[in-house]
C-alpha cells in the first residue's frame, strides 16, 4: 500500500511541475519534451513521467504525436479563441446560478474580497498579480454556483489561458474593476439577467483580440524583456 502511495505521490509531483511549466510556456509552444532529459531532472523514472504527461495530454496542456513524443500544445489564436468562448458560456451560467444560490453573507464577503482586491488595480501590480487576483474572484462567484464539475472546467480553462490573459490585463486593468462592481452589485440584488450580460460583456473577446493577444503573447516568449 505504502509504495501505490507514493507512487501516486511521485506522479503528482511531476504533473505538477510539468503543468506549471506547460501553463507559463517555460516550454515553449509546440516545443517537444525530451522524456529522459524530464525523467532525469526531476529525479524519477520515465514510468511516472509518462503518466503525468499523459495527463497532461487530456487536459489539454500537451498534445501527443504517434511516433514523435510528446510536446508542449500550441498558442494558436483559434484554440484560444474557443477557450474564450467555453468560459463566456460556463461563466454566465455559474454567475446565474450564483444569483439563486448564493448567501447574502456570502454575496457580502465578494462584496469584502472586492474592496481588498481594487487597491492593486490602482497601483504598480504588475498584471500576473491582477490576474491573480482576478482568477480567485471569478473562482469565488464559480463556488457559489454550487457545481463542483463547473468549477473544475473553470479552473482548467484559465490554466490554459492564463499567459494570454496577462497580456489582455495590462490593457483592460481599468474596466476590470469596474465590471468586477457591477457584477457584485447584481449579484447583491439577485438581478440574474443584470449578472449574466455585464459576465458576457465583461469576459466576451472577439477573433481579432484573441489574434493580437497571441501575437504579443509570442513576442513575450521568444523576445522577453
Amino acid at each position: 500500500m505504502s509504495d501505490k502511495r507514493d507512487s501516486t505521490s511521485n506522479v503528482d509531483r511531476i504533473y505538477d511541475t510539468v503543468k506549471a511549466m506547460a501553463v507559463s510556456f517555460k516550454i515553449k509552444p509546440d516545443e517537444r519534451l525530451n522524456e529522459g532529459d524530464l525523467a532525469k531532472s526531476l529525479g524519477a523514472s520515465r514510468t511516472p513521467v509518462r503518466e503525468a504527461l499523459n495527463r497532461l495530454v487530456a487536459e489539454g496542456f500537451l498534445t501527443f504525436k504517434t511516433g514523435r513524443g510528446f510536446f508542449c500544445r500550441s498558442l494558436d489564436p483559434a484554440e484560444i479563441l474557443d477557450l474564450y468562448e467555453a468560459r463566456e458560456a460556463l461563466e454566465c451560467e455559474m454567475v446565474r446560478r450564483a444569483c439563486r444560490r448564493a448567501s447574502d453573507e456570502e454575496l457580502n464577503a465578494l462584496g469584502d474580497m472586492l474592496d481588498v482586491q481594487e487597491a492593486s488595480y490602482d497601483d504598480e501590480t504588475t498584471a500576473q498579480k491582477l490576474v491573480t487576483h482576478d482568477e480567485a474572484f471569478h473562482m469565488q462567484i464559480a463556488s457559489l454556483s454550487r457545481n463542483r464539475e463547473m468549477v473544475r472546467m473553470l479552473a482548467n480553462l484559465y490554466a490554459r489561458i492564463r499567459v494570454v490573459r496577462w497580456i489582455d490585463m495590462e490593457e483592460r486593468k481599468n474596466s476590470t474593476k469596474i465590471a468586477h462592481r457591477e457584477i457584485v452589485g447584481a449579484l447583491k440584488t439577485r438581478d440574474r439577467e443584470h449578472a449574466t450580460q455585464t459576465m458576457r460583456s465583461h469576459i466576451s473577446r472577439r477573433s481579432e483580440e484573441a489574434t493580437s493577444a497571441v501575437r504579443k503573447a509570442y513576442s513575450r516568449l521568444y523576445v522577453p524583456n
